[in-house]
């Protein structure tokens, strides 16, 4: 199992602190789960390592059994976690990439 750290951009962590830590991990567990239906691989969003989501500007979250290109799936993650993301922005707050994947050690 790999970790992967989500880090936030600067309009990102606007957005994200809109919201409740619980309210982000549902969120990204939520899609993560759906797009898994579509790409060959497993993601968990832990609870524990992600107390202080908006504090530190990082979501952790592990993946195994890797069969597509990683990249690619945390790019479709990105745009389809905008769409809740940006319900909670005024009409002058701009929401471009809302994070960078970033594998660790």
């Amino acid at each position: 199992m790999n970790k992967v750290r989500l880090n936030f951009t600067n309009k990102g962590q606007a957005a994200i602190g809109k919201f409740s830590n619980e309210e982000l991990l549902e969120i990204f567990a939520r899609y993560s789960n759906t797009l898994m239906k579509k790409y060959s691989i497993e993601v968990t969003v832990p609870a524990e390592g992600n107390e202080a989501i908006i504090e530190k500007g990082t979501l952790s979250v592990y993946v195994d059994k890797v069969e597509c290109d990683v990249d690619t799936f945390f790019k479709e993650l990105g745009r389809d976690v905008k769409v809740p993301l940006k319900k909670r922005l005024t009409s002058d707050e701009k929401l471009d990439n809302v994070f960078k994947a970033e594998a660790v050690q």
